[in-house]
């Protein structure tokens, strides 16, 4: 392997035959699509490449996020030599052979950017074999990894590079790169076709091309249902988001969550997510259905849900799936309550009708002796100074005195509750 091999044959295949990823990397900064937490004006990495100030790194991320063509992009702003170095199919002998041209371009002023897809797939001996010409300057190293460079790569070539993380791409950006291949591709498509590939390709912008080509060869020039079904090979489920038919799915979920119809919950669920609905959106309606139809019958809704919530925003799609799966569950076969809900509706009614009535002297705390010699805080009785904390005070402004609103079901833990209500209130009377 040499460093000048990589310059395409003469009768290289025409850009036509070439598949359509390939034909659709930017060649800019400015085009490229995401990792917008690194390459964002003013973000570090953007800052070294349009200084010129590249070093040895190494860009670890899901697959089709965009690291060979980052690197690419980098070579070309920098103007060096680029050369892709394949992990797989490269041994000793090659690293040799192409260290030993890039010293002698380094001799001639030229710069290398040698770039190793799958870095951790070479061994510790082939990885040490880089060591010395990174730190003579003859190369900056670029690797490509999926898996944790902690892990793969070895310390001493990991403490001459930076390391930047990639995220998988977001639906709206993989959406976005979509319709910019359609007239490459000579297609065209509706937005909502697009985001269903966008969602089945994961984040993986490589896959969203090739599924976007395959559907074309089934297409006569316009992506239709069947030619997108085809290629992702499972039913498309068309859903907009901001339609009667996201409003009718959750409604679906919600009522059989608080019906205990734990099958038809799934159900629902299952039609939300293969539709494409936000993830996050979901885990916010199931907290608000712990809170709304279980409430205190089993505090632990609550905690399950909200767990279900930071499981999704950390794992994605689709591990964080199963994490709103088991909430569904949970909240299904939970005792239900609406007392909390109830109560605060009631309270609600009160605050609105009645006038704003002063705190109460008692419950006011006086801050200073002037407050004190003017009644504040006279008359408060402190529970933990009284038998099992327990006081006759009236804490209801004197229009409210002996209201209620709170009635706890005898259903799960709120049984319990209503219980300890009542041996309060009898304790209060004595």
């Amino acid at each position: 392997m040499s460093l000048f091999d990589s310059t395409p044959p003469p009768d290289a295949a025409p850009d036509r035959n070439r598949p359509l990823a390939e034909r659709m990397r930017p060649e800019t900064l400015d085009d490229y699509i995401g990792q917008e937490h690194i390459l964002g004006p003013g973000k570090p990495l953007r800052r070294q490449i349009e200084r010129d100030e590249i070093g040895s790194i190494i860009l670890w991320g899901p697959p089709g996020t965009g690291k060979t063509t980052l690197a690419r992009i980098i070579a070309r702003v920098t103007h060096c030599e680029f050369v892709p170095f394949s992990a797989v199919l490269s041994g000793i002998k090659e690293i040799k052979n192409v260290m030993a041209d890039a010293e002698r371009l380094r001799r001639l002023g030229l710069r290398t950017i040698l770039f190793i897809d799958e870095i951790h797939r070479f061994n510790k001996a082939q990885q040490d074999a880089f060591l010395p010409y990174v730190e003579s300057g003859d190369i900056t190293l670029i690797g490509a990894t999926t898996e944790n460079p902690s892990f793969e790569v070895i310390a001493a070539l990991l403490s001459r590079s930076r390391v930047y993380a990639l995220r998988g791409l977001a639906v709206p950006e993989i959406v976005a790169l979509l319709k910019r291949a359609l007239p490459v591709a000579g297609l065209s498509a509706p937005d909502d076709l697009l985001e269903q590939i966008a969602i089945y390709s994961n984040g993986d912008a490589r896959q969203a091309y090739n599924t976007l080509e395959a559907a074309g060869a089934a297409s006569a020039g316009e992506l239709t249902e069947e030619s997108v079904q085809s290629a992702i090979n499972r039913k498309v489920m068309l859903y907009d988001k901001g339609g009667e038919e996201h409003f009718n799915l959750i409604s679906a979920l919600h009522k059989s969550v608080r019906s205990s119809d734990v099958d038809a919950a799934l159900y629902w669920l299952s039609r939300m997510m293969e539709g494409g609905e936000d993830r996050l959106y979901i885990a916010r309606r199931l907290i608000r259905m712990a809170i709304e139809d279980i409430g205190l019958a089993d505090p632990r809704a609550l905690e399950q849900t909200v767990a279900a919530m930071q499981a999704v925003h950390f794992l994605g799609i689709p591990e964080g799936d199963l994490a709103l799966a088991q909430a569904a569950i949970y909240l299904s076969v939970a005792p239900k309550s609406d007392a909390s809900y109830r109560a605060m509706g009631a309270i609600k009614e009160d605050v609105e009708r009645t006038i704003a009535e002063p705190v109460p002297m008692n419950l006011r705390n006086a801050v200073t002796k002037a407050m004190k010699s003017w009644g504040y805080g006279e008359g408060y009785q402190h529970a933990h100074q009284f038998e099992d904390a327990m006081v006759d005070m009236d804490c209801l402004p004197p229009s409210l005195a002996g209201r209620r609103y709170y009635h706890p079901t005898d259903r799960g833990t709120e049984k319990r509750i209503a219980e300890r209500l009542e041996e309060i209130r009898r304790a209060r009377k004595k």
